[in-house]
């Protein structure tokens, strides 16, 4: 049966958009900063050749650095001026949520509210100039090694990069600000998610003329199509999926009259940490070994680099046994900071809830920790099968990486983010309807 915010979205329907025009300005908004976000991604870093860099990526698209290219939305293939996209301030962010768990001035800042998220932010930015610094001046280098790729190697070239790509990131991390306070949905998300959607239909017109030239069978081909849509239903079906806990509220009389004795429920999603899992995890993963695989592309490179670039090549164990450790990893720590059942336990015994043969207090806080955690491991679970069990099957057929579980994953979840943002202002549209109407015939009467 479908909710009730569900039916009240869906009878709205276009008459109700397009009276809406806050949220049609927020639509344009958002809409207006992804495509400048695209139109970057064509704006190539000077001093490089295009046909060898491209080139170079031919050779090596199966690998890492094609799935790091995908998340870019062609940007490192092209090695635009958002080459490195938003992944050193995803870099930055966790970091800085890392450190306010471990460092005590950070964790008082994080309860002084806005003042101290505010600052913590400022942090998370200086740390993201210098970790783009970083991975800018190394992919400089890499870029250098390459046979061909800079017209005129040396410290100028490296300090032209260096600013430009730093330059990139810091206006996606602005852009992606922008698009969360005054667009629709997730800023961050967004950027990624319409860096892989702009990039699908050459993906699926490629798979298609592997199919025609005889390079992969048609059967295989459908095989990963009904394989890609199985993967979306599943993932619908989870992150709708909620493990709900039984809250009752004692009786309270008050002269002649009973109040409370209701009973509702708290809802606990089987993935509470979302799509944020898969991009740390990439976001970790991709960003060094993409420097090592440009690395790798220059004559006489060392053993160890061309063994550990091959290592973690798309499919291998290490890749995966890694990819999986920190998938896992980043589903408990991002729960653990989006839920505290600590607070939740003493904000029902404030107000007189309690879980039925649970005591009030601790012990509530405890049971709500046993069911979260039991949760989170179905969620990681879930999480690292999705997103491995693709890669297993593309790395052994090289189709795109648009059929694998990460990006599927990451635009499924933020579709579904988006739409029920949406869904949240058109209610709130009608509710303001609503009350304006009624006072209009108050006023009348």
């Amino acid at each position: 049966m479908a909710r009730t915010p569900d039916r009240m979205a869906v009878g709205a329907g276009l008459g109700a958009f397009s009276k809406a025009s806050d949220l049609r300005q927020r639509i344009l908004f958002t809409l207006g900063a992804l495509i400048v976000y695209r139109l970057g991604t064509y704006i190539p870093v000077p001093g490089i050749n295009p046909d060898v860099l491209a080139d170079i990526f031919s050779r090596n698209s199966s690998g890492i650095l094609g799935m790091f290219d995908m998340f870019s939305g062609g940007s490192l293939g092209r090695m635009t001026i958002f080459a490195l996209t938003i992944m050193p301030y995803i870099t930055a962010s966790i970091i800085m949520q890392l450190m306010t768990s471990i460092v005590p001035s950070l964790e008082t800042l994080k309860k002084e509210g806005e003042a101290g998220r505010k600052i913590i932010n400022q942090y998370t930015r200086y740390l993201t100039v210098l970790l783009a610094t970083v991975q800018g001046y190394g992919i400089a280098v890499g870029l250098e090694q390459a046979q061909g790729v800079v017209y005129d190697p040396g410290m100028f070239f490296r300090v032209t990069t260096v600013v430009t790509l730093v330059g990139g990131t810091l206006f996606l991390m602005w852009l992606g600000e922008q698009i969360t306070q005054r667009g629709v949905g997730n800023g961050i998300s967004l950027i990624i998610f319409s860096g892989i959607v702009a990039n699908l239909p050459s993906a699926l017109a490629g798979t298609f003329e592997l199919g025609r030239t005889g390079a992969l069978s048609p059967f295989l081909i459908l095989f990963f199509l009904i394989m890609a849509v199985a993967v979306i239903a599943f993932i619908v079906f989870i992150e709708r999926s909620q493990r709900r806990i039984l809250i009752q509220y004692p009786k309270r009389q008050q002269g002649n009259k009973v109040f409370g004795g209701e009973s509702s429920h708290l809802p606990l999603k089987v993935n509470v940490a979302g799509v944020i899992p898969p991009i740390f995890a990439s976001s970790l993963l991709l960003m060094p070994v993409s420097i090592l695989s440009l690395s790798n592309t220059a004559d006489g490179g060392a053993g160890w680099l061309v063994t550990l670039n091959a290592l973690l090549g798309r499919g291998q164990p290490l890749y995966l046994g890694i990819y999986i450790a920190l998938i896992v990893f980043f589903a408990f720590f991002y729960t653990a900071i989006v839920f505290n059942p600590s607070d939740t336990a003493e904000n029902l015994r404030r107000y007189g809830g309690y879980v039925p043969g649970i005591r009030p207090g601790q012990p509530t806080a405890d049971y709500l920790d046993y069911v979260l955690t039991r949760i989170t491991v179905l969620g990681a679970a879930y999480l690292s099968a999705v997103c491995i069990l693709p890669e297993i099957l593309i790395s052994q057929y090289s189709v795109p990486f648009y059929f694998g579980g990460t990006s599927l994953l990451i635009v499924v979840t933020v579709t579904q983010d988006t739409m029920t943002q949406v869904q949240s202002h058109l209610m709130a549209h009608q509710y303001e309807s609503l009350i304006r109407k009624s006072n209009l015939r108050g006023k009348k009467r």
